[in-house]
């Protein structure tokens, strides 16, 4: 095993871990602290697999955007939920099965995927590729309706919180 496959598998354990931390924290700071590690987790996974504009655009899109609204709209709310009941219900077998269902239903068609053994073309020009990127997130034929929409939705979150947590006279 090289030093940079031992690196991957830290790298994705931490990862794995902060995200079941996610789901399972009882805090929701905690939980959204979580998150940006899990987050930061995946951009240092595509810096390894040396995809370095795809590592930028996770740091600064979801972890300085989506993650530091989520801690604000937690912070700025009035009533922090204190819930210090069992996070788990009494019938936690049935997502079990169906997760684990799930997976293996993945794990049976990725099986059969003829990707696996087929060869990767190698890349004539990455400067020519990340030109095309570029255009095709602002041209109005494909990507640039979805990011307007993700910004009116970042905005609209945005208000809610400080609707929320305005203190009424």
């Amino acid at each position: 095993m090289t030093l940079l496959q031992f690196v991957f598998l830290v790298i994705a354990a931490v990862t794995l871990l902060s995200a079941a931390l996610v789901v399972s924290s009882r805090n929701l700071v905690h939980a959204a602290l979580w998150l940006i590690v899990s987050l930061f987790g995946v951009a240092v996974l595509y810096a390894l697999l040396d995809a370095g504009f795809l590592a930028v655009v996770q740091v600064v899109v979801y972890i300085g955007a989506i993650a530091i609204l989520f801690v604000l709209v937690v912070m700025l709310s009035p009533v922090a939920p204190k819930d210090n009941r069992s996070q788990v219900d009494a019938r936690w077998w049935l997502p079990g099965v169906l997760s684990v269902l799930l997976f293996g239903g993945l794990v049976w068609m990725l099986s059969l995927w003829q990707g696996f053994t087929s060869e990767v073309p190698p890349v004539a020009d990455a400067n020519q590729l990340l030109v095309q990127l570029g255009s095709e997130l602002v041209s109005p034929n494909a990507y640039v309706l979805p990011f307007e929409l993700a910004s009116v939705l970042l905005v609209a979150a945005m208000i809610g919180a400080i609707w929320v947590a305005w203190e009424r006279k």
